[in-house]
This record gives C-alpha cells, structure tokens and sequence, in this order.
C-alpha cells in the first residue's frame, strides 16, 4: 500500500492527534498513522480535499505544511516534543537525536532553524522542557529529583537554576503561585 506523508504544523500532543484524526474521518481521508506533526495517508489528495483539509485544520489552529523547509522546522519541534514527553527518554545527546531522525548535518538543521524561527534548536528545546517541567510540577506527582532525572538534568539543583532562570521562580515558588503560567507548546 502506498503511503503519502501531510505534514501538520502545532500537533502537538495527545488531543491534537485525535482532533487531526476526527478531521481526516470526517473528510473521509484514508489514513494508516497520526502522530506530532504529521499524518500517514493512504492515497494522494485532490486539490478540493487539500482546500477543505486546510479550512478544518484552520479552525482549530492547525496548518498544513507544504515548503520543504517548514516541514523540516515541523519535524524538528515534533522530534524534541516527543523525546521531551517520552515516557522512556533516549540519553543521546539532541544533536545525535536530530542528525539520526532527520538523515541531515547538524550545522544545517540548526542553521535553517535558527533562520526560520528566530531562535536556537537549543533555545526552543530548553523551552519546551521549561512547559515540560511546571506541567509536572503541578502534576505533583514526582519530586524535583526525579524530575530532574526524567529531563535530562544533572542535577535537582542544575533543573533549579535552569528553572528559575526561565521563570524567575524556583520550583517551590512556582509551585506555591495561585496562577500557574504555563504556555501551550505551539506558542514556546
């Protein structure tokens, strides 16, 4: 069977799937796979059900993708959201994630993200891992130690500095805040 990739900019996570998965069924889109930032489907699209795709994805905040370039950026996000908020995290270093996932030389990966986005590969994964980080702090259900393992972090006290540093609270003061700033990962 053959297999067409759409690539789907701010899918983000678990809801964001379903939704992309809702749309494709009620377009009637065959389709094999959804996952962050793209859907496998089973048969090339018409230029009517490309329209009406982009009309659905629009109003819930989604966007195909279709320059070369942004499909990479795409992937690049959908690949560190994924190591970020996987439940088993690779311990590779994210330029070896990156260099293996995308088949590229780091330097251009980088080079073209920083280009079209503004910021570094490494600034955007700090981020994510800063939403990643209050998101389980609220959870309440680890401790800093144990956060700090499941993130890649040195050390509690190394996740603490990074914290407060991007928040300008440590993680006990964040905690404490009746009103938690958490931003939505299509938005970092």
């Amino acid at each position: 069977m053959e297999e067409f990739r759409i690539h789907i900019k701010n899918v983000v996570c678990q809801r964001c799937i379903m939704t992309v998965e809702n749309i494709l069924q009620k377009l009637e889109i065959p389709y094999h796979q959804v996952s962050l930032g793209e859907a496998v489907i089973t048969r090339n699209l018409s230029s009517i059900e490309i329209h009406q795709l982009q009309n659905q994805f629009q109003k819930v905040g989604f966007e195909l993708v279709q320059d070369k370039n942004e499909k990479m950026i795409n992937q690049i996000k959908s690949i560190i959201i994924e190591e970020i908020y996987s439940d088993d995290p690779s311990n590779k270093k994210l330029s070896e994630i990156l260099t293996q996932k995308l088949n590229y030389d780091y330097s251009h990966i980088t080079h073209l993200f920083t280009e079209m986005e503004g910021q570094s590969i490494q600034k955007f994964f700090n981020a994510v891992r800063t939403e990643r980080v209050k998101e389980l702090i609220n959870n309440d259900q680890y401790s800093l130690a144990t956060i700090a393992h499941l993130l890649g972090y040195s050390t509690p006290a190394y996740l603490s500095t990074s914290f407060k540093k991007a928040t300008g609270y440590t993680p006990s003061e964040y905690k404490s805040l009746d009103l938690k700033d958490r931003n939505s990962l299509d938005a970092v």
